[in-house]
């Protein structure tokens, strides 16, 4: 043994790099009983010295290995100092705060002791194993990306599993604020077999996890070529391998290369001066505050105030002219208030019923929006809540009306004396009611309860729980749930309305034809819903669409460019109806129009999401082809291109109908936000913006004489998105933009929320192929396209604040489509800066 620690420090010895010199001791016994030898490694310069510890009956190549790659490691890392960049500068200071292994999106806690906590409830004999680490330290969502770290881990001590000891020296470098520390690590989980270098075939296998990890498998079909690009950029000398200061200077680097340009000192203090403006501040006086948030109430709510006050006045007002009117008829003598009350409440009934419809009538409502002023006092974007606000009203009156007869009048009569039921013989006849089944049998007995239930279906059905197929329910009854069954049966009304003009004519205490006012109130309403369907049915029939283009893209998207019927004019931001007869030929569903309304075509697309969209996206995948290389999704480039034997499924559209994002003309500064699928509208809205730019260099080229004036002067586009596959879907857009748009009025925000944030270890090997691809191809890896994506979600006091620093003075219109989850966010940070700086926020939101 003493002689083969002889030959190791000898060999260690002759070792040196540069100026730094060391020296290994080897201390041991010949006892037996001593399992262990213990090696001093010391580098004289620094003073840094180190102790292994490793077992005697260890093969001397083993030994020989762990000993020369620790002192290796250890002399290189120290050699950094003459190579490694200047860390004052921002990026690099940027970066610094990267490579982070614990993040405040982990799913467990962060702290030391609830990770002690957890290592005593998972460790097997004081040691923690492979399999349990991941959830010991708050990483158990990524899985390989954690078995390759614990790997790391243990490679560097020779062993297979982790003690409490090693796991807190562990844990102190991932979540402490050493980057040196997190780059070892992360240069550790590469390196793999300890030799202070970093092969192709590593940087490969550390590609393939890193898109794993976060989702990307576009990314992993090309591993080959970014490990290439790697070794390109870091291994100029081809040696075949690099280290770790070439990582360092990757890793510092890239922030330098996505800054678009740096801030003045101007919107610097701006904005520093804004975030002292934004830091919450609690009223201690409670009526000032209580003051303050009443004005902002009204000041954000009065379209809505004034309708409901005037709707709400409306039915109090006929309710107590109904009310007292039947106080001073005889029959209250008998039946007292509760006959007050009945007719009272079916007064409002009626007026409810008759206006309920308008909210409905589409045609009506965009023509308004459009062609008239209205839209500055009355808010058209909350037609539907308003709907469903008179639906309420509507199912309180029912309520009153029938408690106050079945509860009430009906006993009261039943039980009246002789003497009493004279005073109303001449409304019931000779024959006095004997039972409850006397007043069910009769026309306006049985004519109301059918309507009851018909209303309570329709009710219960159009609820969101069971709209959406949300509610919990056995097979059997699910089946009888879902957007098929409220589309079916709100269309029950047909009978409630023939059932309630029924109900008013022959009820008992009103016999003049001119007192039964339920035709009255209905006229009107019903004559100009019919309208609305005759000419949506004449305008659908006419409007049968030629496919010109079809793509089905990853996400369950399908994707129609179809023909412009002749005089079909739009506003970028509306939405059509569109009907597939070999689907249904009775249902129509909306979609907004993804193209602008300068575009020579009319486009759609579709999330498949129901029954009906998924048959639609089956009917047409049947009749697409496979893609080429260059395309995904199942594709066909146009109609003339495609077989002529191919059979497209006949389309019909009705439209254009009035939303929210077609005001958007109305602002010169746009904040356009889309989640999802939500970002239909406001692609629109971005394609015409950039027909915009398009026709003004023709201009100024003398290409084009035609003059389409836009107040838009500059539009921010943010869509968070969840897959990688779904950054295709508007592709064209984003890369028409980055070729025509170079004066900046478009600026595009893409994040991918599958991709763990920027500074994230595990996105930042991605980080750094996106910054080399895009430096070197204009293209960014992870949409395919020449608009780099962010990682991870937005920061939107951000996106709000850096929007206020550069429109000082001016109103922004933001506009949100998609589901409700950050509708209250977004409102409220409209609603704090609006109050707080220079820049007005008006918020507009349509949820799918």
């Amino acid at each position: 043994m003493e002689s083969n620690q002889e030959k190791m420090e000898q060999e260690m010895e002759s070792w040196s790099e540069g100026d730094i010199t060391s020296r290994c001791e080897a201390t041991g016994s010949d006892d037996s009983d001593e399992d262990y030898v213990e090696i001093t490694l010391d580098i004289r310069d620094d003073s840094i010295s180190t102790t292994l510890k490793l077992e005697k009956n260890k093969p001397m190549a083993v030994l020989r290995s762990v000993v020369s790659g620790k002192l290796k490691t250890m002399v290189k890392s120290l050699s950094l100092s003459s190579r490694r960049l200047d860390r004052s500068k921002s990026g690099a200071m940027f970066a610094l705060r990267g490579l982070r292994f614990i993040t405040q999106n982990d799913a467990v806690g962060r702290g030391w002791d609830e990770v002690e906590k957890r290592f005593d409830e998972l460790a097997v004999e004081g040691k923690l194993p492979k399999s349990k680490f991941g959830h010991c330290i708050g990483m158990a969502e990524s899985s390989e990306f954690v078995n390759e770290l614990f790997e790391a881990l243990v490679r560097r001590r020779g062993t297979t599993s982790i003690t409490k000891t090693e796991l807190f020296d562990f844990w102190e470098q991932i979540a402490g604020n050493s980057f040196d520390a997190r780059l070892r690590i992360f240069f550790d989980m590469v390196d793999k077999d300890l030799d202070g270098r970093i092969t192709g075939e590593e940087v490969k296998e550390i590609i393939a996890l890193s898109a794993s990890s976060n989702q990307l498998s576009r990314i992993q079909e090309k591993v080959d070529e970014y490990a290439a690009l790697i070794m390109e950029e870091l291994d100029p000398d081809n040696l075949g391998y690099i280290e770790l200061y070439n990582l360092e200077t990757l890793l510092l680097q890239v922030p330098s290369q996505s800054n678009i340009s740096p801030s003045s000192e101007n919107k610097r203090a701006l904005s520093k001066m804004l975030s002292q403006k934004l830091i919450p501040t609690k009223e201690r006086n409670l009526v000032k505050r209580f003051v303050r948030d009443i004005s902002y109430f009204f000041l954000e709510n009065w379209k809505r105030i004034w309708v409901l006050t005037l709707w709400i006045s409306i039915c109090i007002a006929l309710f107590t002219w109904k009310f007292l009117q039947y106080k001073r008829r005889a029959v209250f003598e008998v039946l007292g208030s509760c006959v007050s009350v009945a007719k009272g409440s079916a007064e409002t009934l009626k007026f409810n019923m008759a206006l309920i419809l308008f909210p409905v009538c589409r045609n009506t409502i965009t023509w308004l929006r459009t062609n008239s002023k209205l839209g500055s006092v009355v808010p058209f974007d909350d037609n539907i809540n308003f709907h469903k606000v008179i639906a309420f009203g509507i199912g309180i009156g029912v309520g009153l009306h029938a408690i106050s007869h079945l509860a009430c009048d009906f006993p009261r009569l039943l039980h009246a004396k002789d003497v009493e039921f004279e005073a109303v013989k001449k409304f019931y006849g000779e024959e006095r009611p004997e039972n409850y089944w006397w007043f069910v049998k009769g026309t306006d007995g049985w004519s109301g309860v059918t309507m009851v239930i018909l209303m309570v279906i329709a009710y219960a059905l159009a609820q969101s729980w069971f709209r959406r197929n949300r509610a919990n329910l056995p097979k059997t009854l699910k089946r009888l749930t879902g957007f098929n069954a409220f589309w079916y049966s709100h269309h029950l009304f047909l009978i409630v309305y023939v059932l309630l003009i029924v109900h008013g004519y022959f009820i008992y205490l009103t016999k003049e034809w001119y007192e039964k006012t339920t035709w009255m109130y209905l006229a009107v309403p019903t004559i100009l819903y019919a309208c609305e369907r005759l000419i949506r049915l004449f305008r659908s029939g006419s409007k049968v669409v030629t496919i010109l283009k079809v793509a089905v893209y990853p996400g369950n998207v399908l994707s129609l460019y179809m023909s412009k019927p002749k005089g079909f004019k739009y506003t970028s931001g509306q939405y059509i109806y569109v009907n597939c007869p070999d689907v249904s030929p009775l249902q129509w569903h909306p979609f907004s129009i993804t193209s602008a309304s300068g575009d020579d075509f009319l486009s759609i697309h579709i999330r498949t999401l129901g029954d009906w969209t998924s048959q639609l996206k089956c009917l047409f995948s049947k009749v697409c082809q496979p893609p080429s290389t260059s395309q995904s999704g199942l594709f066909i480039a146009d109609r003339g291109e495609a077989n002529n034997i191919t059979r497209f499924p006949r389309l019909l559209i009705d439209g254009p109908y009035g939303a929210p994002a077609q005001d958007y003309r109305n602002y010169d500064v746009l904040l356009l936000v889309g989640l999802g699928i939500g970002a239909t509208p406001l692609i629109s809205i971005l394609r015409d913006v950039l027909n915009n730019i398009k026709n003004q260099k023709s201009i100024e080229e003398g290409t084009s004489h035609s003059i389409h004036r836009s107040n838009t002067k500059r539009a921010y586009f943010y869509w968070v998105t969840r897959e990688q596959g779904s950054l295709e879907w508007f592709s064209e857009v984003m890369n028409e933009v980055a070729e025509y748009d170079s004066e900046g009025i478009i600026e595009l925000h893409n994040y991918c929320t599958s991709v763990y944030e920027e500074g994230d270890a595990r996105s930042a090997l991605i980080t750094m192929l996106q910054s080399l691809h895009h430096a070197k191809n204009g293209i960014d890896i992870v949409s395919g396209t020449r608009v780099r994506t962010h990682f991870a979600r937005p920061d939107w006091r951000c996106v709000f604040k850096h929007v206020a620093v550069n429109h000082v003075n001016q109103r922004v219109g933001v506009f949100y489509c998609g589901l409700s989850c950050i509708v209250g966010e977004l409102k409220g940070l409209a609603q704090d800066f609006s109050r707080k700086t220079s820049t007005k926020f008006e918020f507009h939101k349509e949820n799918f």
